[in-house]
């Protein structure tokens, strides 16, 4: 057995060491890695193994001896593994960096295919020179001619007593102006109901429209291996596009500030919304000044965000209700025609909700605008 002192003597001899170079330590590990085998290099660096005949004859340094050992072991087995294991890693998936490409492609597009619904964005089908036509237009104006044309027919030849069109028409209108005068006074029914009336007939029939079945499903696509999709339908709801909606509250937004100017004039406007409410003296008085003041300019924001609040509430709950028949309809192969039936209906009726609410919500908006005679003139009679 080669010692300790050995070992650096022939390290001097060999490499012209001085003995007492600072870095001679370094120097002798990485000779003993090279000239000396295992046996010779674990006792140099204070590990007696059991290798040597002089190891302690004790029981417990046997054990911790032992567990030195082991520790090594462990230690080169996890530096001379960890090559092997990126090796291993790199001849398991041979594919090259196309293949891989190719393939997350390939993923990337079944998942767009189980994740694909109505695009929010309505889609171009047409221009008037510069000028974009989308679907949701297209069933803009579909919806209005109809209208028009119905109520051209409609109201042709008036009779003393209705009958067919005309009766169903004339009872549209009565009911609409006789709900509205209940809520908003009579005065101010007489001022606002074309408007009224108008958004809600043309609101209910755009969502109606929406439903007939080719919407949405007629139009240019591509074949898949699960059938034919539709990628730019050429009619659309109108009114599950964004556009259209904001459309129509930002239209209410300026009747609503002409009303507001007209019943109240510029200055009654600010009073209206600044000035306090009520009769106070004294102190209490101006604490309301203060606090109604302040209260003034919520209430300016509020009025500034009504056009975005209407038209966002109409959109989001027509796209998601075509949504949901999307999805139905994809839901099992071969009962596409079948699922959706139950969810039409639903939808019917969700037409006809959205539509009122859009209505009495630009009405109650408008009334409360209105001085307090003018709004409440029927309730106090």
């Amino acid at each position: 057995m080669v010692s300790y002192t050995e070992v650096v003597t022939f390290l001097q001899k060999l490499k012209g060491l001085p003995s007492r170079r600072p870095d001679w330590q370094k120097k002798l590990k990485k000779t003993l890695v090279k000239y000396f085998t295992m046996r010779q290099f674990l006792p140099a660096f204070g590990f007696d193994v059991g290798l040597t005949g002089n190891r302690c004859p004790c029981k417990w340094c046997s054990i911790l001896n032992a567990m030195h050992f082991v520790k090594v072991i462990l230690i080169l087995l996890l530096l001379g593994g960890a090559p092997i294991a990126g090796w291993a890693a790199e001849t398991v998936n041979p594919e090259t960096p196309a293949q891989l490409h190719a393939a997350s492609a390939e993923a990337a597009g079944a998942v767009a295919h189980e994740e694909h619904g109505v695009s929010p964005k309505a889609a171009e089908v047409g221009r008037i020179g510069s000028f974009p036509i989308t679907n949701s237009m297209v069933v803009t104006w579909i919806v209005a001619i109809g209208l028009i044309v119905f109520a051209q027919i409609a109201t042709r030849n008036i009779q003393q007593i209705p009958s067919g069109l005309q009766n169903f028409w004339e009872w549209l209108v009565e009911s609409l102006h006789n709900f509205l005068e209940g809520i908003i006074g009579h005065k101010l029914v007489m001022k606002t109901f074309w408007f009224f009336a108008t958004v809600f007939i043309f609101i209910l029939f755009s969502n109606w429209v929406g439903l007939i079945p080719g919407m949405g499903t007629i139009g240019y696509g591509v074949n898949t291996p699960h059938g034919f999709r539709v990628e730019e339908p050429l009619f659309r709801g109108g009114n599950a596009d964004l556009n259209m909606t904001l459309a129509m509250a930002v239209v209410f937004f300026a009747c609503w500030i002409f009303w507001a100017l007209q019943a109240n004039g510029p200055i009654g406007f600010l009073l209206h919304l600044f000035a306090p409410k009520g009769e106070s003296k004294g102190p209490l008085k101006v604490l309301l000044i203060v606090v109604f003041f302040a209260v003034g300019f919520l209430e300016i924001f509020s009025i500034l965000f009504r056009p975005i609040s209407l038209s966002f509430r109409l959109y989001g709950n027509i796209f998601a209700g075509e949504n949901m028949l999307e999805a139905m309809s994809n839901l099992v192969p071969g009962l596409g025609w079948l699922l959706p039936v139950p969810f039409y209906f639903m939808e019917l009726l969700v037409g006809v909700i959205q539509a009122l609410v859009f209505m009495l919500l630009t009405a109650v908006f408008t009334m409360l605008i209105m001085p307090h005679d003018e709004g409440h003139s029927k309730a106090h009679r």
